[in-house]
């Protein structure tokens, strides 16, 4: 592990993982890595019941970084035990931050309607405990982060000017960037010694990408249960029709 990214998510966590992963920091163990491999929430689980004592060297291994969730809400214990890494700590202005972290997290948190877990048999006895128990875990990150309830907005800028603030005040300075991703390459490429790329800095899951992306995954689920449930119709009336047939000529 090379590099330790302990900044919150919606700080431009997303935009800084493809940044990384562009200047040959990668692979990069990011949210979506929990996402996309459910079954890597054994090893969060395990953790989270011993931060002190987890096996952080394994549930890292053949990644060279790591950025926001849910590595941020473990970041003491990883910065210690990966003593060389150097560490970036994004940040942004503590009410636009709010107002992302309410407009989109909330959103992806919220119970689906009954209707739509319905159509997608998000209960269903089948469903993959290991994604069933990766949503629960997310969760608990969140409230280990800033406490889960993001209704009460002071409290909750309090958590995250308090998460900047421990990491400024625990972090040596000259192994900590404190680093806006509005800033581009020329800040981060000096803090990790490498050339900046001649490429734009990637500009990732803004508001409203974040939406769109929330929307296609559920899509992805839903439209091959609709499909599912009009086939079987449309496989209902051909085979009505069909005994209609077979009675009228039987007669």
């Amino acid at each position: 592990m090379r590099v330790i990214c302990v900044g919150l998510n919606r700080t431009g966590t997303t935009s800084l993982t493809l940044a990384l992963e562009e200047l040959g920091f990668g692979p990069c163990y990011h949210i979506r890595t929990l996402n996309s491999e459910p079954h890597r929430v054994v090893d969060w689980l395990t953790a989270e019941r011993d931060p002190a004592h987890a096996d952080w060297e394994r549930i890292f291994r053949g990644f060279d970084s790591a950025v926001g969730s849910p590595a941020s809400a473990f970041w003491r214990e990883i910065a210690d035990e990966f003593h060389s890494a150097k560490v970036i700590l994004t940040v942004r202005p503590a009410d636009g931050w709010y107002e992302s972290v309410a407009a989109t997290l909330n959103e992806a948190l919220a119970p689906e309607p009954a209707a739509l877990r319905l159509l997608t048999w998000r209960r269903a006895k089948h469903a993959s405990a290991y994604a069933t128990a990766s949503d629960a875990f997310q969760e608990r990150i969140l409230e280990r982060e800033v406490g889960g309830d993001f209704s009460d907005r002071e409290r909750t800028i309090r958590a995250f000017n308090k998460h900047i603030a421990d990491v400024k005040a625990e972090i040596r300075a000259d192994r900590l960037l404190v680093y806006t991703v509005r800033d581009g390459w020329e800040p981060l490429c000096a803090f990790l010694g490498v050339p900046q790329p001649a490429r734009p800095f990637p500009r990732e899951n803004d508001r409203a990408t974040y939406r769109r992306r929330l929307r296609a995954a559920r899509n992805d689920v839903l439209v091959p249960r609709l499909l599912a449930l009009t086939g079987g119709a449309a496989v209902l009336v051909i085979l009505a029709a069909w005994l209609r047939r077979v009675n009228r000529n039987s007669k």
